[in-house]
């Protein structure tokens, strides 16, 4: 089936897979292009700046990711889970003359959403999406982490700065899709090295740098094996202390990675009949990206354990559901539903275990609602029924929730990392929101100012301010950080930390193919690198086990 967006007005395919799997689910056929769909649905998933505020039902001071200006009362996350409020006295009957998002949106401003996402952290007030994680500051999206300072998207990752996407590795620092690895600073895309500075897809290396395609190597510099004195020795000359050292360093890994590297053409693993990029053990899954233990899926963007879903982004342990975002830890038939898992629903928000719920926010455990109103179950059926089709009169059923129903600005959403190019205008347009941030008053010191070696930093330097010169965002030294900092010669940061969290989840954030030549045997095939990074070497998936595993 062939369709037009009616957001982008591109024409778009509907495969015969992806009609099936919408009846298996039990949606409609959107109307939206991939790309549209999982903008919207990524937009629900707040990214936010870190900030100060206070409890709307205790004046308890909070940290939070959600903004100033909200269109809802914001909890501590231990209030909104406790009996102190209950979102059934917010319940309201269906209104057949009003539109079903307006009525379920004036619900969902009545009600409190928890400050914060996770559980079961310790000391880590100043983070968010965080789970079973102790001492860590400033980092979002993080399972059993420690000691973890300005980071995103990290599993059993200690003593840590700026990483993206690390798995199981300590005391590194600047990394994107790095695993099992030790002091590695500055690379990417590398697993179980130790001591060594930007690599670029290196496997069981120790001590080298500036190298790429290795496995198993010590002591090489570019690539050139040099005795273990030699290389020390030229490692002193390399003064990796420097501001402007590091920063010519980075000019010229990024000219190996456009001219050297041989990149693969996807990061999937153990994946079986399968499309899309950073695919782990998965199964029967098209047109997915960076998504694991999955079977039987389509078009899902960041998620885990899902099986025969449609159009998901951010969920855990789903089934059978289609059209929802961020929904975990688990549901089963859910569909259109933000923040909510949740069974036999649909149009929920920030609910949680409910079942045989529709158009339901911030309830607890609660079944045959509507609107946070309770019925009986045939009560609720024909209502249900009801709704639908005066939805579908209206052209509302099969949507996923407006655009107005998002928590926060778009510029501050997870939509916004993969999608950095949008316009306020067109957002404004779709019923969202946009804030621009005036920090000009802010006093601090232009990190122009700084010392360029951390040699010539001393503990001051934690008690001032520092403007990033790219947003005027205010950013400070931690006293552990400086200590991070000293110890592994690293100097100081010029850029605020989302600054450098976005610049490294550029890699990660491709969904879209381009056309490529293997650079081995001249094949076509779909890789996720921009033309505009300039990749030169881009293998396809025999090639590159055949000649670099």
């Amino acid at each position: 089936m062939d369709r037009k967006c009616e957001h982008c007005q591109k024409e778009f395919h509907i495969s015969v897979g992806e009609l099936s799997m919408y009846e298996k689910v039990g949606i409609e056929i959107p109307i939206q292009c991939f790309l549209c769909r999982i903008k919207h649905l990524l937009y629900f998933w707040t990214f936010g700046k870190f900030r100060k505020g206070t409890s709307d039902l205790s004046g308890e001071s909070l940290i939070t990711v959600l903004p100033v200006n909200s269109r809802y009362p914001i909890y501590t996350l231990h209030e909104w889970y406790s009996d102190n409020w209950d979102a059934m006295d917010f319940g309201v009957d269906y209104d057949p003359m009003q539109p079903f998002f307006k009525q379920l949106q004036n619900l969902q401003e009545k009600i409190p959403r928890p400050h914060q996402n996770g559980a079961k952290s310790t000391n880590c007030d100043w983070c968010d999406d965080v789970w079973s994680c102790k001492d860590s500051y400033l980092s979002r999206s993080m399972v059993d982490c420690e000691n973890l300072f300005y980071s995103y998207r990290n599993i059993k990752v200690k003593n840590s700065i700026d990483l993206v996407v690390c798995f199981d590795s300590e005391r590194c620092f600047e990394c994107f899709n790095c695993y099992n690895s030790y002091k590695l600073f500055y690379s990417r895309n590398s697993k179980d090295c130790i001591e060594s500075y930007f690599l670029g897809d290196c496997r069981n290396c120790q001590n080298c740098f500036m190298c790429w395609n290795l496995r198993g190597k010590s002591y090489c510099i570019e690539n050139i094996q040099y005795t273990k004195e030699e290389y020390f020795e030229k490692l002193k000359s390399f003064n990796i202390d420097s501001y402007n050292s590091v920063k010519n360093y980075k000019k010229i890994f990024e000219e190996i990675a456009q001219k050297e590297i041989v990149h693969k053409e996807n990061f999937n693993l153990r994946s079986y009949n399968c499309s899309g990029n950073y695919l782990l053990d998965t199964k029967d899954c098209s047109n997915c990206n960076t998504i694991s233990g999955s079977e039987d899926c389509y078009n899902c963007v960041r998620n885990g354990w899902l099986k025969s879903s449609i159009d998901i982004v951010g969920c855990m342990n789903l089934e059978l559901s289609g059209n929802c975002s961020s929904c975990q830890p688990s549901g089963y038939s859910l569909k259109y539903s933000s923040w909510s898992p949740s069974r036999f629903s649909e149009y929920l928000d920030l609910c949680v275990e409910c079942e045989y719920c529709f158009g339901c926010v911030g309830l607890k455990k609660k079944k045959y609602c509507i609107l946070n109103k309770q019925y009986e179950k045939d009560e609720y059926e024909n209502l249900k029924n009801k709704i639908i089709d005066d939805m579908k009169m209206r052209g509302e059923y099969g949507q996923f929730l407006p655009y107005s129903m998002s928590t926060g600005p778009f510029n501050f959403s997870t939509s916004f990392l993969y999608f950095p190019k949008t316009k306020k205008e067109d957002v404004l347009k779709l019923g969202g929101y946009w804030e621009d941030l005036d920090e000009s008053h802010i006093e601090g010191i232009p990190t122009s100012h700084l010392p360029d070696s951390i040699n010539d930093v001393d503990e001051k330097i934690c008690s001032q301010a520092l403007i990033c010169p790219e947003t005027g965002w205010r950013f400070n030294i931690a006293q552990n950080e400086l200590i991070f900092y000293k110890q592994n010669n690293i100097p100081l940061p010029r850029y605020h930390f989302d600054v450098r969290i976005k610049e490294l989840l550029k890699y990660s954030t491709v969904l879209d193919t381009s056309l490529y030549e293997c650079c081995y045997c001249k094949k076509e095939i779909d890789a996720y690198y921009p033309k505009d990074w300039g990749y030169k070497n881009i293998a396809c998936e025999n090639c590159y086990k055949q000649n670099l595993n």
